[in-house]
């Protein structure tokens, strides 16, 4: 008999990500982004997956550089990824593997806007689960799909730079289709071994969103912001609230129709929430265009935020749901304090019957804000006091520092692991 998927023995499971954004492209006045170069992981991975064990994690959110296994077409390299999941292994944590966390290797013309780019992550991800059937059975096809639409397609911020609704459409369409592939490829490869972790942002709009010049852009955000997700599991019919928009910006009833006849479900679905971003707002005479260039401000809304969009998405997807990401950008004692407060919310939410399977500290050390990439100054301008441990610049590169927040994350996890 098949054992007990983790997601469904009735534990609240702790883990902890390494952030691994990948945006390799170069332009004048933008660098190339790998948060695995910048906080030194390549290096140093082997101390990390200890710092993890040390916690008490039972899992780490964790991605294979597409960008690195696949420098050019056809050719593969899978040297760096074979070390660090067999020590996954050796140290008994489960991966749960990110895909595509954001970006594609450079020889992807047009990244997500090339016609084969379906094609090209769909063979990426049956040559990685192919590869690590034996090692990792826990696989997120795509990290925030609708984050990935907005930075690359409306806000023109990121590879392929399109922009306004049309590109917004056009790359959550490319971006949706490939993650249909992915998971059908992966499955191909495991079957019901496999354990799919859907994750998307969350993203909710408040303030002004009924002052006329705002109405209509605050409808679509509100709705768009679960886009992907909708149309992945074939949520995108005939009354869906984006369908005209869709429909008017480039979207084919045939496409629309392909998702249907090969919707693919969560086994999962992870809710990234951070207090302090995840809740917009839109003012009455003021326009942003949103993300960093031209960002919202945000309001704090804490755990009521959190509630809000864990139950909201249990509801939505009929799937056990678990926090994938959280966590404040702060000093110690406020980390601490959110800490305490998110896994209380967890916990109550647990006691009212909304089925909540996991929480996830992230990162499990600091990262590098994304600015770094639009930006001539050092890595250490752009350091995100995030972690469990604090990255700490010597003259051998980046040390891990242990801080209280790993502590207190290490007796939540031990107490969810009684």
């Amino acid at each position: 008999m098949p054992s007990t998927p983790w997601y469904r023995d009735g534990r609240l499971h702790f883990g902890a990500g390494i952030e691994n954004t990948f945006v390799p492209q170069e332009r004048p006045g933008e660098r190339a982004i790998d948060e695995y170069a910048l906080t030194e992981h390549y290096d140093r991975w082997s101390d990390d997956l200890d710092l993890a064990v040390s916690v008490d994690a039972e899992f780490l959110r964790w991605g294979i550089p597409w960008h690195v296994v696949s420098p050019e077409p056809g050719r593969w390299d899978w040297s760096w990824t074979d070390r660090v999941l067999d020590g996954f292994a050796e140290r008994g944590l489960r991966p749960i593997v990110d895909l595509l966390h954001y970006g594609t290797p450079t020889w992807v013309e047009g990244e997500f806007t090339h016609p084969d780019y379906p094609r090209f992550v769909a063979e990426y991800a049956h040559r990685a689960a192919e590869r690590y059937r034996d090692l990792a059975t826990d696989y997120t096809p795509v990290n925030e799909p609708m984050l990935h639409a907005l930075f690359s397609g409306e806000y023109a911020y990121w590879p392929p730079y399109r922009a306004g609704i049309e590109g917004l459409v056009e790359v959550s369409t490319a971006i949706a289709r490939g993650f249909v592939l992915t998971q059908e490829a992966v499955a191909g490869v495991l079957g019901e071994a496999a354990t799919f972790v859907h994750v998307d942002a969350s993203m909710r709009y408040a303030g002004d969103i009924d002052a006329p010049e705002h109405r209509d852009t605050a409808h679509r955000y509100a709705h768009q912001a679960f886009l992907v997700e909708d149309l992945v599991t074939g949520r995108v019919g005939q009354d869906h609230p984006l369908l005209p928009v869709l429909r008017d910006n480039g979207m084919a009833d045939e496409t629309l129709a392909w998702f249907a006849e090969n919707a693919v479900q969560p086994d999962v679905m992870g809710v990234n929430y951070y207090p302090r971003h995840s809740t917009e707002l839109f003012e009455a005479g003021v326009h942003h265009v949103g993300g960093f260039a031209d960002p919202r401000p945000t309001r704090d809304d804490g755990v009521g935020g959190l509630t809000e969009m864990l139950r909201t998405y249990a509801a939505r997807y009929g799937a056990p749901v678990m926090l994938a990401e959280t966590c404040v950008t702060d000093d110690v004692g406020t980390r601490l304090d959110w800490l305490d407060a998110s896994v209380a919310a967890v916990e109550g939410l647990r006691s009212d019957g909304v089925d909540i399977v996991g929480y996830t500290w992230w990162p499990l050390f600091d990262m590098y804000e994304w600015t770094y990439r639009h930006s001539d100054l050092p890595r250490s301008a752009h350091l995100l006091t995030m972690g469990l441990h604090d990255l700490v610049e010597t003259p051998d590169g980046l040390a891990r520092r242990r801080n209280p927040v790993a502590d207190r994350f290490a007796a939540h996890a031990s107490r969810g692991a009684r």
